[in-house]
C-alpha cells in the first residue's frame, strides 16, 4: 500500500505496538489476522494522507520519467511499475484497500471484510470493481 519498503516496515512495527496496546479491546469477532490487517490498513491510510498533503505542498518543478543512466530493461520495468502505482492511486481508497489486501496480503474476502468493517460480499464486489478499473486504466500495458 505504501510503495516503500522502509516505510512499510516502520508501519508494521507501529501497527504491532498499537495492536499490543489494544489487545484488551479485541472482541474475537473475526480472525486475529484480519484484526491486525485492519489496524495496519488504517495506519497506512494515515501515512498516505500525510504523504499526499506533503507532496501537494512540495511540487517538483522538473520530474523525470526515468532516472538518468538506467539500462533499457530496468527503465521499462520502472516505467511499468510507475504506471501501476498511478493506477492504484486513481482507485477509490476502499477499492485500493480491497485489492491490496486480497492480492498483496493474501487475505480471503471474509478477512478483508473483517479488516475494513464490511461483509464478505461487499469485499468481493469492491475487489472486483477495482480490478475492472485497473484493467481499464492499464489496457495499453497488457
Amino acid at each position: 500500500m505504501l510503495g516503500d519498503q522502509a516505510e512499510a516496515e516502520e508501519t508494521v512495527q507501529e501497527a504491532l505496538i498499537a495492536a499490543h496496546d489494544a489487545m484488551a479491546s479485541y472482541r474475537g469477532d473475526g480472525s486475529v489476522r484480519s484484526w491486525l490487517f485492519g489496524i495496519a490498513r488504517r495506519m497506512c491510510a494515515r501515512r498516505i494522507e500525510t504523504r499526499v498533503r506533503r507532496r501537494n505542498k512540495l511540487r517538483l518543478v522538473h520530474d523525470t520519467e526515468t532516472p538518468v543512466g538506467m539500462p533499457d530493461d530496468m527503465a521499462e520495468r520502472y516505467r511499468r511499475a510507475k504506471k501501476v502505482r498511478e493506477a492504484l492511486e486513481n482507485l477509490k481508497p476502499s477499492e485500493r484497500d480491497a485489492v491490496v489486501l486480497r492480492y498483496e496480503a493474501g487475505l480471503s474476502y471474509r478477512e478483508i471484510g473483517d479488516a475494513v468493517g464490511i461483509d464478505e460480499a461487499a469485499a468481493r464486489k469492491r475487489a472486483s470493481r477495482a480490478l475492472g478499473r485497473l484493467r481499464n486504466y492499464l489496457k495499453d500495458e497488457v
